[in-house]
């Protein structure tokens, strides 16, 4: 596991603590727009992910880049989750990764 760059859990609430920082946030896709995906964070703000490829609408997917705007991440990677995903849990551990439990996170 490489850990020289890593990326913070975050939701939309939390991306803006991490400006020009690695980040990885889970978005459900509401529309695609030419490289640009408008999604649903799990704390159910709105983001934009620039830089990403097409992927369908309602599909669950997660997104690790740089967050360059107090709602939009400039993607490195996306990964495809589905149309099934459990955005409760997922924004219960950003909270922990961002709280507390801090020191157990990368």
């Amino acid at each position: 596991m490489d850990t020289s760059s890593p990326a913070a859990f975050v939701n939309a609430e939390l991306l803006k603590m991490y400006m020009g920082r690695r980040v990885r946030a889970v978005v459900q896709v509401l529309r695609n727009e030419g490289g640009i995906i408008v999604g649903q964070s799990t704390d159910g703000s709105q983001l934009t992910v620039k830089g990403s490829q097409g992927f369908p609408p309602s599909h669950y997917v997660e997104v690790i880049g740089i967050a360059d705007g107090n709602q939009s991440i400039r993607a490195e990677i996306c990964t495809d989750f589905g149309d099934k995903f459990d955005t409760v849990a997922y924004n219960s551990l950003c909270q922990l990764a961002n709280g507390k439990y801090k020191n157990l996170f990368l």
